[in-house]
């Protein structure tokens, strides 16, 4: 069931994309680039593309009316054309990327889409991004162009190659490794070893988006939690929860600007691996007494879980340079699925704010038919064009997201803001 489940579903996939089998961004217009981007005139737009020929033009349509670009080309004015003599490019503050947990352990509450949309709206605003895909559903891998993942290439493998490491670590600290009780990588089972070589660009893939890349997951990742109880059997003296952070602290700091995870409906060794590699938590909430229900769960099992590793790991932790207990930089809770004109929207939103107050977002993820088929189609509203639908209902879930992405952009600023000056004054 489970092998012709999977060929109906690579079929659907195939034929989701272009017809080419591969998932190809689209053109922007001056319209769009203008408005949504550049917040400039389009009229502002084209005379500065009239008086410099050496800037990127676009693809006229035939009637002549509007001017479209690629994503490449709007980067590349962002980096040459300035506007009243302000540069397009975005703020990024110094040091490595900062990393953005969406997690909640309730299905069916939006995490896929916040992360793609938030991974998308700032590759628009011209940062350079990475998605780390937790989960082994897939969706947003799927998502971002990927049909065809190995299990050796996602979150499973980064384990494996942690735990060869590690062990060597281990062992190289004892000045008689014969002194050493636990394992080497050479004593590891043969599938650890040959998937723990990998380098650490490996596991990086491209996706349809030019500046976005991303750690991909697929469905034959689901055993990475079975398959981490029994490292953990092997190796008593790994820091299981350390391997992501570990991983993307290898990473250049100039190679990405915002990391984003999208975590699985659990919390396991890969969504732990999340939460102790992020700065930030989002919590992706529906406007129901389930999800607030839930998400109260799910925040005393994490708290709880990770105080649990903090009191149980504290040497261990402490001997791999990992710092306990952990903190966020911040944690906020982002309701999804909202409607405006509904009284018990209106009124569950009432009772988060009253019970979490300012940690809760101020712009919730609205319901729209735009929204709605960004999950139907694979295609975030970002991806979808505005022509293939009337364009107020484009632009309302577009300002909708837009509103969500500017409120994460000003936590993630202010976290690398304050992470520099905590820095600095050490």
């Amino acid at each position: 069931m489970n092998e012709r489940s999977l060929a109906q579903q690579a079929a659907v996939r195939r034929s989701t994309f272009s017809p080419g089998e591969v998932k190809t961004l689209r053109p922007f217009s001056i319209w769009e680039i203008s408005q949504f981007m550049f917040d400039v005139s389009a009229d502002t737009l084209r005379k500065k593309l009239m008086d410099d020929p050496s800037l990127p033009q676009g693809v006229t349509e035939e009637d002549g009316r509007q001017r479209w670009f690629s994503l490449e080309e709007i980067n590349e004015l962002r980096r040459r054309a300035k506007f009243r003599g302000k540069t397009l490019l975005p703020k990024r503050p110094k040091g490595r990327a900062m990393r953005a947990a969406v997690s909640n352990f309730k299905g069916g509450v939006g995490k896929t889409v916040v992360a793609q949309h938030l991974a998308n709206a700032a590759a628009l605003d011209g940062y350079r991004v990475l998605c780390v895909d937790f989960d082994p559903q897939a969706t947003l891998t799927h998502s971002m162009g990927l049909t065809e993942v190995k299990e050796w290439n996602t979150v499973w493998g980064i384990m494996c190659r942690d735990l060869c490491r590690e062990a060597d670590r281990i062992i190289e600290s004892y000045d008689d490794p014969d002194d050493c009780p636990y394992p080497s990588s050479e004593e590891l089972p043969d599938d650890v070893r040959s998937i723990g070589a990998q380098r650490v660009q490996d596991f990086i893939q491209p996706t349809c988006w030019p500046t976005i890349d991303i750690i991909p997951s697929c469905a034959n990742a689901a055993f990475v939690e079975f398959a981490s109880a029994q490292y953990r059997a092997l190796h008593k003296a790994w820091s299981f929860f350390g391997c992501m952070a570990r991983y993307l602290d290898e990473l250049p700091d100039d190679q990405y600007d915002i990391i984003i995870f999208d975590c699985p409906p659990a919390i396991g060794y890969q969504s732990l691996n999340a939460a102790f590699a992020a700065d930030i938590l989002y919590i992706p909430s529906g406007p129901g007494y389930w999800e607030y229900d839930s998400t109260t769960s799910y925040l005393g099992q994490l708290g709880d879980a990770m105080a649990d590793i903090s009191d149980g790991f504290g040497a261990l932790a402490e001997d791999a340079g990992i710092t306990l207990p952990k903190a966020f930089a911040d944690i906020r809770v982002l309701m999804t699925r909202f409607e405006n004109t509904n009284p018990l929207h209106a009124a569950m939103m009432d009772a988060f704010r009253n019970v979490f107050g300012a940690d809760v977002c101020q712009n919730p993820i609205e319901m729209t038919r735009a929204v709605e088929q960004s999950g139907r189609f694979q295609m975030s509203v970002y991806e979808q064009d505005y022509r293939h639908m009337t364009r107020e209902t484009w632009k309302r879930a577009r300002h909708s997201f837009d509103r969500a992405y500017g409120e994460f952009l000003g936590t993630v600023l202010d976290a690398w803001d304050k992470r520099n000056s905590s820095e600095g004054a050490k």
